[in-house]
């Protein structure tokens, strides 16, 4: 059994699958600092100095001064700021993997395959066409023609 996981731990595909997580989980890790730490202050500035990161519901009826607190404290919340922030990530993200995809497909021209062989030719007499291959004669002006 451990010879069978170490040829399939080892195929090319699964190496690159590993790479590709990987490499992923950096790239969100960057995307979720530029929403944070880029896009949203700016946002939140427009719309009144407003931290989508603090903006949350609290389900109790204790009042609390921050989302930090509600959430030391143990309160029922619904953290709709968070939930804002992971959208506007999750967007981003499936936007440059949309245009990763639409690259790479750009990139990978399909194989051009040879067109298939004739299944007919030509009278080189009269210029009729759709006469079979092994056809010794014309069909059509009844010329002799030479046998493929």
């Amino acid at each position: 059994m451990w010879k069978e996981f170490k040829e399939f731990a080892m195929r090319g595909s699964v190496l690159d699958m590993a790479v590709g997580i990987i490499i992923g989980a950096a790239f969100g890790r960057i995307v979720t600092s530029v929403v944070n730490d880029i896009i949203m202050p700016p946002i939140g500035v427009i719309l009144g100095h407003v931290d989508f990161s603090n903006l949350y519901i609290n389900l109790s009826r204790t009042h609390y001064d921050s989302l930090a607190d509600a959430k030391k404290a143990g309160a029922a919340i619904i953290g709709y700021g968070t939930f804002i922030n992971t959208v506007i990530d999750f967007l981003i993200v499936a936007f440059v993997v949309f245009l990763l995809v639409k690259q790479v497909n750009r990139m990978m021209k399909p194989l051009e395959t040879p067109p298939p062989p004739a299944a007919t030719k030509e009278c080189p007499y009269c210029i009729s066409g759709g006469i079979a291959l092994k056809a010794t004669r014309c069909p059509h002006c009844t010329a002799q023609l030479q046998a493929v």
